[in-house]
């Protein structure tokens, strides 16, 4: 179906890990639905699904919610995947970067997981890594603080006043892929400001 892609936001569910930094693809999966005037509903794969169009005529996104926790993403964007007959090079991962600073959004297609677990059981489930990411940057933890504490923590409240404007950003990236394509999404995101 070259019609339609998969947008998958990845974080942990439960509205205990809603603010979560690990969380952010969830939050850029909200504001996707909002513009698209999409609402979630559960799927009979493990995820909470929404579909939409950018504007009338454009590819179908179908937005994916996994209901699973971050380490087992694979068990919940593979079957989806199989469900709607869609191969990986159609499917978007929108998740938190630790290797790129606060409030910066990258645009990558295929690679290895970098150590983040979502992406690691997605690979493994699809058998593939050719997949398009928008890495939301979270920027490494102060100090000697464990990475793993730092990705289930809220944004801080400076954080949190840019915070609005990265998700805007990150959904706007997945926008730019799906309407004019990877290379002139990444040239659009990864230009220096001006």
């Amino acid at each position: 179906m070259a019609d339609v892609w998969l947008v998958a936001g990845l974080g942990n569910p439960g509205p205990g890990y809603a603010a979560n930094r690990h969380n952010v693809g969830q939050m850029v999966l909200s504001e996707l639905a909002s513009r698209l005037g999409a609402r979630f509903s559960r799927h009979k794969t493990p995820n909470l699904v929404a579909e939409g169009r950018i504007r009338p005529g454009a590819a179908k996104l179908v937005l994916a919610a996994p209901t699973t926790y971050m380490n087992e993403s694979g068990r919940a964007v593979a079957p989806l995947l199989d469900y709607l007959s869609i191969a990986p090079d159609r499917l978007i991962v929108v998740h938190d970067e630790l290797d790129i600073p606060f409030d910066t959004v990258r645009i990558k297609n295929g690679g290895g997981h970098g150590g983040h677990n979502g992406l690691r059981d997605i690979i493994k489930a699809t058998d593939s890594s050719p997949f398009v990411r928008v890495r939301v940057g979270i920027g490494r933890p102060p100090g000697r603080q464990d990475a793993a504490d730092f990705v289930l923590k809220d944004f801080s409240s400076t954080e949190k006043q840019s915070l609005p404007s990265l998700i805007a950003d990150a959904a706007d990236a997945v926008e730019a892929i799906v309407e004019d394509g990877l290379v002139a999404a990444q040239q659009r995101f990864h230009a220096p400001s001006p």
